[in-house]
């Protein structure tokens, strides 16, 4: 852990937690943004990224305060933000303003439901830590794992529903499936938050997690086309838009852990087009993506008799 550059900070304790005598505030006389050769080592994990930074708040309120003014985060913020608060009113959309939710039974709302509070944590856990991630070394390491424990939470969420429709009469495999997703998704979790996994050391490690725990989507995939046949499949669980989901994952991950496209003009992108906006960006996408997979699904396995 990085040592807190402040001259009220005591020194470190051997078990690495920063000690303060008081919490520093930055002046208000002092700027708000400031270049990459300013700014701790702890907010400096992307080299292609100049300028910017906020500057450690130390404060909650600090923090939050700076969703009122532009910086290299306010994109990241914000579009997760604005996601977790559209996802809620997708689901009235799609329920109770429409036929749908006279003819969904108990079941669908479960599985819907799984998908929806999932992605909501996921974007508002990512949003949270953007927000506070220039609070201080501790807090922006903890809402790091957070946030990227959210990955695995909204990878299970998205299965559980995906799965039910795929396998709709098919009940042992659903539950295999949903096992195996459940088992991946917690070691996902454990792993992230094991501290020495939070640095930006272990980025392509953090997304090679994921993109294995992403890929293991495609066992069940591949057994629904063998079982059912690549057109059936589609129209029993949306599978062409789940196909998209995957490809916008893995696009998105691509882009952050190659830092593209700031690594070929570094600097060009530190307010707008970085590679960690892109990769939010994309996240949506796949939500987006999911959900109309799983409306396809649900819309199908109502208007067919099917077990």
């Amino acid at each position: 852990m990085q040592r807190l550059l402040s001259k009220s900070a005591t020194p470190t304790p051997d078990n690495g937690t920063e000690v303060f005598s008081t919490a520093p505030t930055a002046p208000t006389s002092l700027r708000r943004i400031v270049a990459r050769h300013e700014a701790p080592a702890w907010l400096r994990d992307n080299e292609y990224i100049h300028t910017g930074f906020r500057r450690p708040s130390y404060s909650y309120l600090g923090s939050f305060a700076s969703l009122t003014y532009l910086h290299n985060e306010t994109v990241n913020i914000y579009s997760h933000l604005i996601g977790a608060i559209l996802l809620p009113a997708a689901a009235v959309v799609l329920f109770i303003r429409s036929h749908r939710y006279k003819i969904a039974g108990r079941a669908d709302l479960i599985v819907f439901g799984v998908f929806f509070v999932g992605a909501v944590a996921c974007l508002s856990m990512s949003a949270t830590y953007h927000a506070l991630s220039n609070h201080s070394p501790n807090v922006h390491n903890l809402w790091l794992r957070l946030d990227v424990t959210g990955i695995a939470v909204l990878t299970a969420a998205t299965f559980v529903p995906g799965v039910y429709y795929g396998f709709y009469c098919e009940p042992l495999l659903q539950n295999i499936y949903w096992t195996m997703i459940t088992t991946f998704a917690s070691a996902g979790a454990v792993v992230v938050l094991l501290p020495r996994f939070g640095t930006s050391k272990w980025r392509g490690f953090r997304a090679g997690v994921f993109i294995a725990m992403g890929l293991s989507a495609l066992i069940p995939i591949a057994h629904s086309i063998r079982l059912f046949g690549l057109a059936q499949s589609h129209r029993q669980c949306g599978l062409y838009w789940f196909l998209l989901e995957g490809l916008f994952y893995a696009l998105g991950a691509t882009a952050y852990v190659k830092l593209i496209p700031e690594r070929w003009r570094p600097g060009a992108f530190d307010i707008l087009g970085s590679s960690h906006q892109v990769f939010h960006m994309l996240v949506l996408f796949g939500v987006a993506s999911h959900l109309k997979g799983l409306v396809v699904g649900f819309d199908y396995n109502h208007s067919h008799i099917r077990c």
